[in-house]
């Protein structure tokens, strides 16, 4: 015999499992089930012609942030396949591709290896490949709690202006650093300060072949964007061959991205027959895929196994901070580019797609990455209109490990810097400072620490520029806007919830107003827009409720909202007086009615309700 409620409990127990695996459920979690019942043959072209430019510039890419991170050649036994350092780049470049198309929200962000986050990983690991490929597995492990209950409300804590001036410094920040290939220059420092110096520095060693690539490639990209803005469009009854030149200059101009990499790629292989190298070139790097295996949780330095605790202990606060910061990064950019191109992001997908992708990525010898900001406008400028592109992107990444990496050898660096300038400068918008000017200047405050302090450390200027949001918003919370009333005595009508930092400046504005030389004999607190109160308030209030009782004198609440009502009297606070409204305190002010008291009959409270 079955004991009571169990037949009730199976009944809770199908709803919420039926609620969980319900169709709109299952959407929010894949939420490419959204956009693949509309997918179009148009739809499919444009994914198609963004994955493949994409790809065409996520390789490079990978290569050169490898570097970056600081990632030497390994000769254990766990890294034995690994003939460059180049390639974690590129095992780092094709994870996200595929993970994303299924779990992200944003049709535009790629996720990938950065500059930010290859130095970030280069700073904490210390150039220690196995510490590299940990941290990718921690902060995935990280990242995927953090979505999975749900906390990506505390990204919501990055203001609007923080993403603006995040972009637009990013933008200048990204399009610089392509200035030392763009010219040919060489032995550029990372740091943005150092790096516009040494760049006007040696301008006199810039070579003279890339300089002319690059600058051709610049044109060349700005003539065709200026084309497509700017081409008749197609209308009923036009000629079929004025028809078919709008289909080869939409395709040209499309694809203008792809078709510069591929056309300066042949360039230099044209001169690379005939002897001459006037081109920086990508380079060469190993071929071949990784294996699937555990990330390292132990590993042998010195005939010296590290365990797995001392390894975290090596990686110290990167342990939060790379995790953070790639949230940070990647969330900041889906919202720019979702606001730029008028669709929203679900914060919580993002956090599982990256958390997922890092994790993953970790087993296939990868190092934490996160959403690129170039390859991002890059995808964005050429019209991706779903994240399928990424398919195309992570089949190229792995085609080229295994076939291709000698092709790419020829690609100059200089076609890629111009390819990545055009693709951020439209990001660069300093015009909302005059509409934060207009509609309210503190926030110009944030928006130009974040600015400023990105050409530091983008980290920190992203960080920092929370933190003054934080306060601002906390300033507000703490100094609550409360109007004077002064029909027949002093009526103060607080305009917003009252929360702990607020205690004292009600305190003080009480004093200023209700304790004079007057001495009005009674002082009315109006709580018609008051829906919060916690603890400290009520405290607070009984201590000056305590004043004016000591001085004979009366303090009244108006216009409680029930929940509020509720928890004065769940105070007890003694001689609770209440009227109604202001007009009945003021009537009580008069002598023309009694007030409400804490003891008042249960049909007075529902009264008041």
């Amino acid at each position: 015999m079955e004991r009571p409620g169990t037949w009730h409990d199976r009944r809770v127990g199908s709803r919420i499992l039926a609620r969980c695996c319900s169709w709109e459920a299952i959407k929010r979690t894949l939420p490419f089930l959204c956009w693949l019942p509309q997918y179009s043959i148009q739809w499919m072209q444009l994914d198609i012609i963004a994955g493949l430019t994409v790809g065409l510039t996520v390789v490079p890419q990978g290569l050169a942030y490898a570097e970056v991170a600081g990632l030497p050649v390994e000769d254990d036994e766990f890294y034995l396949t690994f003939s460059s350092s180049r390639q974690y780049g590129l095992y780092s470049s094709y994870v996200g591709c595929f993970i994303y198309c299924l779990l992200g929200t944003s049709k535009d962000v790629t996720l990938g290896p950065t500059a930010i986050m290859s130095l970030l990983v280069a700073i904490y690991t210390s150039g220690d490949a196995s510490l590299a490929v940990l941290l990718a597995f921690l902060s995935g492990c990280i990242q995927l709690a953090l979505g999975l209950l749900k906390f990506g409300f505390l990204l919501d804590f990055i203001s609007y202006p923080v993403i603006k001036a995040f972009t637009s410094a990013a933008a200048v920040t990204i399009g610089f650093s392509q200035v030392k290939n763009l010219l040919g220059l060489k032995d550029i420092p990372r740091q943005f300060i150092l790096q516009v110096y040494e760049t006007f520095h040696k301008l006199p060693t810039i070579r003279v072949g890339d300089a002319v690539l690059g600058f051709l490639c610049i044109a060349f990209l700005l003539a065709l964007k200026f084309m497509k803005e700017h081409f008749p469009r197609v209308y009923r009854g036009m000629p079929r061959c004025y028809r078919l030149c709008y289909i080869i200059v939409w395709v040209t101009t499309t694809a203008r991205n792809a078709i510069v990499v591929v056309a300066a790629g042949l360039v230099a292989y044209s001169f690379h027959v005939m002897g001459l190298h006037p081109f920086i070139l990508t380079g060469k790097t190993a071929e071949g895929l990784p294996q699937f295996q555990l990330p390292p949780f132990s590993e042998k330095i010195d005939n010296r196994t590290v365990s797995f605790s001392e390894m975290v202990q090596d990686i110290g606060p990167g342990l939060f901070i790379i995790p953070l910061m790639g949230l940070l990064e990647s969330v900041a950019i889906a919202r720019a580019f979702a606001s730029q191109n008028n669709y929203r992001i679900d914060t919580n997908q993002e956090l599982l797609a990256i958390g997922l992708t890092n994790f993953l990525g970790s087993f296939l010898s990868a190092y934490p990455v996160t959403g690129s900001f170039g390859r991002t406008a890059l995808n964005s400028q050429t019209g991706a209109c779903t994240p399928a592109g990424g398919i195309l992107t992570g089949f190229l990444v792995l085609f080229s490990l295994g076939y291709l990496t000698p092709l790419f050898y020829y690609i100059p660096k200089a076609a890629l810097a111009a390819v990545i300038i055009c693709a951020v400068a439209p990001m660069f918008d300093l015009s909302v400072c005059k509409t934060l000017w207009k509609v309210k200047k503190l926030d110009l405050l944030p928006f130009l620490v974040t600015f400023l302090l990105s050409f530091w450390e983008i980290q920190y200027g992203i960080l920092l520029g929370i933190l003054v949001s934080l306060v601002i918003l906390c300033y507000s919370i703490a100094r609550p806007k409360i109007k004077v009333i002064d029909p027949h005595g002093p009526t103060l009508m607080i305009m917003s919830g009252l929360s702990f930092p607020s205690v004292e400046y009600l305190r003080d504005t009480i004093h200023e107003k209700a304790f004079t030389d007057s001495l009005p004999p009674s002082v009315t607190l109006d709580f018609t827009h008051v829906n919060v109160l916690d603890y400290t308030v009520v405290m607070g209030l009984r201590e000056i409720q305590h004043e004016f009782r000591s001085q004979g004198r009366t303090l009244l609440f108006s216009g409680l909202q029930p929940d509020i009502h509720q928890i004065l009297l769940a105070a007890d606070l003694k001689d609770f007086q209440h009227p109604l409204s202001v007009t009945t305190a003021d009537l009580y002010i008069d002598g023309s009615v009694e007030p409400l008291l804490n003891n008042v009959p249960k049909a007075s409270s529902e009264l008041n309700h």
